[in-house]
This record gives C-alpha cells, structure tokens and sequence, in this order.
C-alpha cells in the first residue's frame, strides 16, 4: 500500500512538518560536515585556511543549489499533481564517497607528495570524472529502473541502511548510552510514538538539546566528556569570518597527473552513484512522489561539477531516507531550508564552533532511526513473496561492511590480510577472500542477485536469465565481484553468472511447473509459497 497521501489544494511553501524534517535532515547534513571537517583537518592534516576558507565555503554552495533545486523539483511535481503531500527529495555529500575520496585518493597522494594541496587537488579532479559519469549516466537511468524490479533496488538500499548507515550510529549509541541511548528514546517517542514535545518542539532539536546538555553537565560534575572542553570551544572561534568561494579550476586541471589513480575508483563509483541513485528515487515512488529519473541523474553531476570547480572535493548525491522524511511531515520547505542553513554555517566558518559545543552522539540517533525506516520499507513496499530476494540483495552490502571492519582492525594492527594470509583468516571463521568478492561493487551486486531472485519467484525465466547474464559481464570487467575494473578480474564468478543464465533460459524453454497459487502475480498477496520442483 502506497504511503501517499490523496490531499489535494495549493501547496505551500512551509508546512508544521517541516520543522521535525528539518531538524532531522539538518542535524543528519550536520553529523556528514562534521565528520567531514575531520577528516580534511585530522586525517588529511589539512591548514584551516583551506578547510574554513575554500572547501567548506565551496561545499556550501554546493548543498544549497542541491537542496533548492530538489525543493523546486518537488514544488512542480506538486503543481502537476495537485497534490500537497510531496515530500523533496534529501540529498548532500555522498557519505560512503567522503570515506573512499578520502582514504583512497587523497590519503595516497598526501602520502606520497607530503603535500595537502596536491591531495586536495587529487579530490577535486575525482569529483570532476564522476560528475560527467553521472550526467552520461542520467539518460540511461530510467531505462534501468523501468525493467529493474522494487525489490531488488530496495533491497540493496535496505544491505546499505543496515550496515553503513545503521551500525556505526548504533555501536556509538550504545558506547555512550548515557547521551546516545537517551537520545535515540526522545527520537522514537516523538518520531514513531507520536509524542508531543512541550511548545511542539521537534523531536530532533530535543534530542541534541538533551545530549549536550548530558555531555556538558558531565564535565561540570568532573565526569567528563573528552570530546568537549572549554579550551576547544574557545579556540573554534578562530575559524570565524565571511569565505566566499573562489573558483579553483585551475587546482582541478593540476590533479590531472594523479589520473591514473583517479580513474581506478572514480569510474565505478560514478556508476556505483547512478545505482544509489536510482535506489532513492525508486524508494521515493514507493513513499508516493515519482520524480524524473533523468533530471535527478544528471542534476546530481551538474551540481558536484559546480561545487569541484568551486573547490569542494566531495560529490553530491541525492539521499537515502526520503520516506522517513516525508514520515515526519516534511514537504518542500524543509530541504531549501537546509541548504540555505548549510549555506551559512559553512561562509561564516561557524561549523567549527558546532564541532566543539555538541557532541555527535547526541545526533547519531537520527541516522539510526533512517535506517531502521528505509530496511522496513524494502520489505513494506514490495509483494510478499518476494521476501527473499531483498535478504539476497542485501548479501553484499553486509560482505563489504564485513570487510571494511576486518581492513580496519589489521591495519590498526600495523598488517593487513595479505600479511596475516587469507587461510589463517579462514581457519578462525574470517573467511576474507568470499567476503571480498562476494562484496565488491557491493550496490550492483546485490540489485543483480536481487533480480535474478524476483524473476525466478515470479517464474519469469528468460528475464532472470538476462539479468544472470549481465552479472557476468559486469563481473568480467570488475564493477562486481572485484577489487577493480579491468579484464577478466574475476573470471570464475563471471563463468558461474553465465552458468546461470544458460541454465534458467532452458528452465524458460523446457521445464514444467506445479500451477501457481492463486494471488501469486499480485502485489498484495499475503503469503509466500515456496513450490516444490516439479516431479
């Protein structure tokens, strides 16, 4: 059943809802900055007069045209409809991609160079590649979403909500449960439970008030809370001032001798960006808001390619979580609200005071709760029976957040899985090689596992077949299954995926079947049947 409302009538502009979204989008923008801000002055070592003075500036612009053009998106498709309940799509900085930028591009080149403008330059160039990836990308989206079933795209969205979005927030929630457990209560009470706050306040806002209020009372009480402290605070006001974003073209050209580098990851995951894509838009369809996949696509690229040549070396991308939005009641207000928000606390440098005054588990909570309502809907938002496709889908998420936990415990070891030897990983239960294959081009993956799944359920052979075959080309040329695109990067799961295709096209010639239940081809049917082979 669609969660779209039938409320028709002129649509404004600000809605009651919007304040909980925005409270709740913005603090989720917020958590990305921060971390953001981290690693460009911890991890990167970054000078402040880069960070505060052109890349968080640039990053603002960015967001805000994201934002207002998403608002705007949302604005027509309410005046086409006549509807009032549109919700705007959520989009900002591609989360997985700040990581991989970061450690995969950046690091490197700061590694190599001992020079954090080179490194920088490196990002931006990255961002330049998969802006154009993205744009070619958004004319052959559509095609993709049309002939891909719900399942599948939700399913590999669901693998994501539950590992990279989830787990984190929720081990640091409960590190600190003191603050984060309080937190995530206030939240599901006000976002679930329906409870009103004194005054209608939102239930985000509460949440972050209750925590630093917890964390800076701790302090006072000589608990302590090492993230926070009065010197840090005082020393954030260093950072303030007025940026205003100077073109940095030329730094983009210059990262063009790291190419090499570059295209290893930025051509897969600009196609890894148009999947992800497609995921939200679709997940936004089954909330009941249908937006144009080609417009989406390419105004993803135009709009990262607008904040690189500005100097911000993180790329835009529409977000997961548009129904736990739309949930709280937020419609268009709360996204152009955002970015303009963004847009100040990043020219003004006051992101820097944020970083020092609230603690981030007081915020984690939210992304927690958007997890847990985009990984119900892959299941809410598709027929029944086609449960096990999206635990398949999933699959492969789990298998690359696997991996990036066991990465990270030996490289803070000092080794690494090469070192240790992948068969005594296996004799203690790590079995690193199947969770490395298994999980790469892990999004990809599990929407072609997915759909292989919904079309056998559905007894559509000669559809699973295809999709079976296009995971061995995908997986010869390593945009799954692999470490890297190239040639025959994986050729024994390339050869299992064509296995497949040839066995489920004679199943669509020659096999019998057992006739199917009745309902079975309806997407309200409310029993899954696992037939028997046929004797």
């Amino acid at each position: 059943m669609s969660m779209a409302s039938t409320t028709r009538g002129p649509m404004k502009f600000w809605v009651a809802g919007d304040w909980n979204a925005f409270f709740g989008f913005g603090t989720n923008i917020l958590v990305n900055l921060l971390v953001l801000t981290g690693l460009l002055r911890f991890v990167l070592k970054m000078p402040d007069s880069l960070v505060f003075g052109r890349i968080l500036p640039a990053l603002g612009v960015m967001l805000c045209l994201s934002t207002c053009y998403y608002a705007w998106l949302a604005y027509k498709l309410a005046q086409e409809t006549g509807r009032t309940d549109v919700c705007a799509l959520p989009s900002g900085v591609s989360v997985p991609h700040m990581f991989v930028v970061t450690f995969v591009v950046m690091l490197p080149i700061l590694l190599a160079t001992k020079d954090p403008v080179q490194a920088w330059e490196a990002g931006l160039t990255w961002v330049f590649v998969q802006s154009f990836v993205l744009m070619i990308g958004g004319f052959v989206g559509p095609v993709i979403r049309k002939i891909t079933p719900r399942a599948a795209l939700l399913g590999s969205l669901a693998g994501i909500s539950i590992t990279f979005i989830s787990m984190s927030p929720a081990a640091q929630v409960f590190s600190t449960p003191v603050i984060g457990v309080v937190c995530f209560a206030v939240i599901l009470a006000n976002w679930f439970g329906g409870v009103r706050y004194f005054g209608g306040v939102p239930g985000g806002l509460v949440a972050i008030a209750a925590g630093t209020v917890i964390a800076w009372g701790s302090n006072l009480l000589g608990l302590g809370y090492g993230e926070l402290t009065l010197a840090k605070l005082g020393g954030s006001f260093a950072n303030f001032g007025f940026e205003i974003p100077i073109p940095a073209i030329g730094h983009v050209f210059s990262g063009f001798k790291f190419l090499g580098v570059i295209l290893v990851t930025a051509i897969p995951f600009g196609i890894y960006d148009l999947i992800e894509a497609l995921d939200n838009v679709e997940s936004a369809a089954a909330a009941g808001d249908s937006f144009p996949t080609t417009r989406v696509l390419t105004a993803d690229g135009v709009i990262s390619l607008i904040g690189c040549l500005l100097g911000n070396p993180f790329i835009n991308a529409v977000y997961i979580g548009h129904p736990g939005w739309k949930a709280m009641g937020g419609r268009i207000g709360y996204s152009a609200g955002t970015g303009i928000l963004v847009l100040v606390l990043t020219t003004f440098g006051i992101i820097s005071l944020m970083m020092a005054l609230i603690p981030v588990v007081a915020i984690l909570p939210i992304l927690l709760y958007i997890g847990m309502l985009i990984g119900s809907q892959a299941f809410q938002e598709t027929p029944h029976r086609h449960a096990p496709a999206i635990i398949l889908a999933l699959l492969p998420q789990i298998a690359a957040w696997g991996k990036t936990l066991v990465d990270g415990a030996l490289g803070a070891a000092g080794t690494s899985a090469g070192a240790v030897g992948v068969d005594k990983l296996a004799q203690v239960g790590v079995l690193y090689k199947g969770l490395e294959t298994l999980g790469g081009g892990a999004t990809l993956a599990g929407i072609i596992l997915g759909a292989v799944t919904v079309y056998i359920i559905d007894r559509e052979f000669v559809k699973a077949a295809a999709f079976a075959a296009a995971g061995a080309v995908f997986t010869f040329f390593g945009f799954i299954h692999g470490e890297a695109i190239g040639i025959a990067s994986s050729p024994a799961v390339a050869f299992a995926y064509a296995g497949v295709a040839m066995i489920l096209f004679a199943c669509a010639k020659y096999a019998e079947f057992e006739p199917l239940a009745a309902g079975h081809g309806s997407d309200g049917d409310r029993e899954m049947r696992m037939a028997a082979p046929a004797e």
